[in-house]
């Protein structure tokens, strides 16, 4: 194994888009730790008076720029592309604005990109808010199949110079970057015991993304199909409640499995399995609220909508396999993603 690197061959890259600033004073004062420690850009797509308004808090910290255009209706995978195009660093972490790191966690993110191309952490919720404990829930049964999708990653800039970026123009950005990382060949480590605190959300911003959460599984047609067939489920089962009880019951089991893997329980708390039920019957409703969007276009973003949650992996396969072979790759509307 090679000697792990230095955090001063490493950049974090922050993409966020803010319209409101009630939470400046907090994440400025976590910019300020974390400077000390690693590089920072910032790639802010918020309003002229918001950005300015984030240039003055952050001139003395970051570097602060805007996301370039071109690179999808996905404003998250804008920065992400815009942030990596940027960078001279090798090693990059990048993370949503609620994502708060320790020097700890940052290093042994680092370390492990040594030998591999993508970095896949696992996150926590640092407050417990009741909305953070239902949505733990989801984490946790995640857990339990396999691993959670995180809001922060590590990344080797080289591999996303290889793949020429990724497609902008989906929903599901996070899993649309680990696919098109595999698909070219890359290496991932699930860290799934390497925790990442992160700050809940406000809950009415909560609420606006059950359906939203729900169209992500548009990308995973397996999963999208199982998720369908709860709904049918519970209603067979509430028919007569001795079949809806070993059902949730089922699933706090499950819950309870994935909170013990890895050394979860020094993260997630005790009673955070029992909220599970709560997560199933949301997910069995919202999936199929998820098909009536699918049907009327898309998810509603920045104006518009998306359609696609996610590209397949098989097609992402048979892309990055037409590149190697040296055949020019047909891209959607003709276009690249970057580079």
């Amino acid at each position: 194994m090679t000697a792990s690197p230095d955090l001063a061959e490493a950049e974090y890259i922050l993409p966020l888009r803010w319209s409101e600033d009630g939470g400046l004073e907090e994440l400025t004062d976590y910019l300020r730790v974390l400077s000390g420690w690693i590089r920072i850009t910032v790639v802010d797509g918020s309003p002229p008076a918001v950005f300015e308004a984030h240039r003055r808090a952050w001139q003395d910290l970051v570097r602060h720029i805007r996301p370039e255009p071109g690179h999808g209706r996905n404003g998250k995978a804008a920065g992400v592309i815009t942030g990596v195009r940027s960078s001279e660093s090798e090693f990059l972490v990048l993370a949503d604005d609620d994502v708060r790191y320790t020097l700890q966690g940052l290093r042994r993110l680092v370390a492990l990109l040594v030998d591999a191309e993508l970095v896949r952490p696992q996150n926590y919720f640092l407050e417990w808010p009741w909305h953070a404990r239902w949505d733990t829930a989801r984490t946790l049964l995640n857990r339990a199949f396999g691993s959670d999708y995180p809001g922060t990653l590590g990344v080797r800039r080289s591999m996303l110079e290889a793949t020429g970026g990724y497609d902008g123009e989906v929903l599901f950005e996070n899993l649309e970057l680990i696919r098109t990382v595999e698909a070219a060949g890359g290496r991932q480590v699930r860290a799934d015991g390497l925790y990442v605190g992160r700050i809940p959300p406000a809950s009415a911003h909560f609420r606006r993304q059950r359906i939203r959460q729900a169209y992500d599984s548009f990308a995973q047609p397996g999963r999208l199909a199982a998720e369908l067939l709860l709904l049918p489920l519970i209603c067979w089962a509430a028919r007569r409640p001795a079949r809806l009880v070993p059902l949730l019951a089922a699933s706090i089991a499950l819950a309870e499995a994935g909170r013990r893997r890895h050394n979860g329980t020094a993260v997630f708390p005790p009673g955070s399995a029992l909220w599970a039920p709560c997560w199933v019957l949301e997910r069995a409703v919202c999936s199929w609220l998820a098909v009536g969007l699918r049907l009327a276009g898309g998810v509603h973003y920045a104006g518009g909508r998306i359609p696609r949650a996610g590209t397949s992996a098989r097609q992402l396969r048979r892309r990055y396999r037409t590149q190697a072979a040296g055949a020019p790759i047909q891209q959607r509307g003709g276009q690249r993603a970057w580079l």
